[in-house]
């Protein structure tokens, strides 16, 4: 099987189907990684360009080696070397690239809606790394297969995000994820960053607000600590970085009474001791090294998904246990 489309521009535009479709494509490939030798052949010959405006680690390697593992040619373009800093639009940089035959560019961009743009434009496949406050697709995805290798359904799940809602685009991904798999989201933050309407975007009416940090995460059973956007926010949107940890920080104390099976999530980089305390984020409830191993997973069956089954039933065996 595959997607029923050449890109993945959001969670917002997937049915429930599809989610569990990558997810379960996800598991499999999982294994790939824990192998001597990591790597398949399944998309020998393709071509990904990762075109980052914005810094990043996690994501950008996590792409990388996902394509790299797959035996794809995996380019990372340097927007602080390329003709962007000459004043070349985005659009034109995006079809000088697609002029040398890539299979896929995998964007982030400080705009929201850039990779809806590029893939109107592209005849190639447009993965969204992330755009401006809008999604993190892949992100989601890799936070839902880190929730479901230790839940038996999402269904009917208390899951609680915490932090900048406002300014995050990690957020908006996990409310469309979690809520069309049927899980009741809370969000919780000071008032100044959780926008109005923002529970419009659960489906079912599954999205509600709390402010009170301590009631939000009773009896949840995920919690998920956001990072602080601070290269975002402008002017301050809370007094200190001390203030904040006291009001909306998950330390030990705050966990007592915790259920024995929560899990704890956070997309990083973390603030040690601001959104979450060392021993909390190194603590038993702690999945947060397991979200950075499930997003090679995640990526690598996006890869597949959009480029790798429409080759003649794989010729080389994608179905095989060489190919995951």
């Amino acid at each position: 099987m595959r997607l029923k489309k050449k890109d993945l521009l959001g969670i917002s535009e997937l049915d429930p189907d599809e989610i569990r479709l990558i997810i379960d494509t996800a598991r499999n490939f999982k294994e790939v990684s824990e192998r001597e030798i990591k790597k398949v052949p399944t998309l020998r010959g393709r071509t990904v360009i990762n075109l980052f405006y914005e810094p990043s680690t996690r994501t950008r390697t996590s792409f990388e080696i996902a394509a790299k593992r797959m035996s794809a040619d995996a380019i990372n373009i340097s927007i602080s070397q390329s003709s962007v800093s000459k004043g070349e639009t985005l659009k034109d940089t995006a079809k000088n690239l697609e002029a040398m035959r890539p299979d896929c560019i995998v964007v982030r961009h400080p705009v929201a809606g850039t990779p809806h743009m590029l893939s109107r434009h592209l005849n190639c496949s447009v993965i969204n790394a992330g755009d401006g406050m809008r999604e993190h697709p892949s992100q989601a995805l890799l936070d839902l297969l880190t929730i479901m290798e230790h839940k038996e359904e999402v269904s009917g799940l208390k899951v609680t995000i915490v932090g900048d809602i406002a300014h995050s685009r990690v957020a908006r991904s996990n409310i469309y994820a979690l809520t069309k798999l049927g899980a009741e989201v809370t969000l919780s933050g000071p008032p100044t960053m959780i926008p109005p309407g923002i529970e419009a975007l659960g489906s079912g009416g599954a999205v509600t607000v709390e402010y009170d940090f301590n009631k939000a995460i009773n009896g949840a059973d995920v919690i998920m600590m956001l990072r602080l956007q601070l290269e975002r926010q402008g002017a301050p949107l809370f007094p200190t970085a001390r203030e904040y940890s006291n009001l909306y920080g998950l330390s030990s104390e705050r966990l007592k009474g915790a259920k024995d099976d929560l899990l704890i999530l956070h997309p990083g980089p973390i603030n040690r001791g601001v959104e979450i305390t060392p021993d909390v984020a190194d603590g038993p409830y702690s999945l947060i090294i397991d979200q950075v191993t499930n997003g090679v997973a995640v990526r690598m069956a996006l890869f597949y998904l959009l480029l790798g089954s429409s080759r003649d039933d794989r010729a080389e065996g994608n179905t095989s246990e060489e190919d995951g």
